[in-house]
């Protein structure tokens, strides 16, 4: 009997080859990659934040609202976890995006008022913060485009016959991917740039 499953295996392997069964495995694993790449770089920008927030504050003690806007962001960023197997959900993938899209805004928003805070522009570790969110922000851009292309590929190649015949019986669905807005939004990253002079302006009090 175990010689008559021996001599089976070659033609199961050389089945599942031909089938694309293989090459749908590689594809999931390139997407568990990539997805994985953009998590490390989110979490990346998000443990950035509260040493941001404190260093902002001992300059802009009157953006209270602002830091907290960045302070609660944070925090909701880091409730929506999202795995690669779980992109097969599209309502989860829609709000994971979602509140990263707010911790965005609301660091596009505190950049904005640092300009105003001359001294803190002039802090070595401000400076330091600022390039770093910077890299971050280009490295989230980098990952969040290769994963959008490997799901597109992965997408493609379960959908298309014969091959979704083979997806359809080990259980390998379309996986949910950015959204047309949410790849317009990275190209339009916070901006962190302070080479430019600040307009003068005088900070309430």
């Amino acid at each position: 009997m175990r010689a008559i499953r021996l001599s089976f295996l070659p033609l199961l392997l050389a089945v599942l080859t031909g089938c694309g069964y293989n090459t749908i495995q590689a594809k999931d694993e390139a997407v568990t990659g990539a997805w994985s790449e953009v998590l490390n770089q989110y979490q990346r920008r998000a443990d950035l934040v509260p040493n941001l927030v404190n260093t902002v504050k001992g300059y802009a003690t009157h953006e209270e609202e602002v830091l907290t806007k960045v302070t609660e962001a944070r925090a909701q960023v880091g409730k929506m976890t999202i795995t690669a197997a779980e992109l097969n959900d599209e309502a989860k993938l829609k709000q994971f995006q979602a509140a990263q899209g707010e911790l965005s805004s609301a660091l596009s928003r505190l950049m904005v008022v640092s300009e105003n805070y001359p001294q803190l522009k002039a802090d070595g570790l401000f400076q330091n913060l600022q390039a770093q969110l910077e890299g971050t922000e280009n490295r989230v851009t980098v990952a969040r485009n290769r994963s959008i292309q490997v799901v597109q590929d992965y997408n493609t190649y379960v959908r298309s016959f014969p091959t979704n015949l083979t997806a359809k019986v080990f259980g390998y669905k379309p996986k949910a991917n950015f959204t047309v807005e949410n790849e317009r939004q990275i190209s339009t990253a916070p901006k962190v740039d302070f080479s430019k002079p600040a307009p003068p302006s005088t900070p309430n009090h």
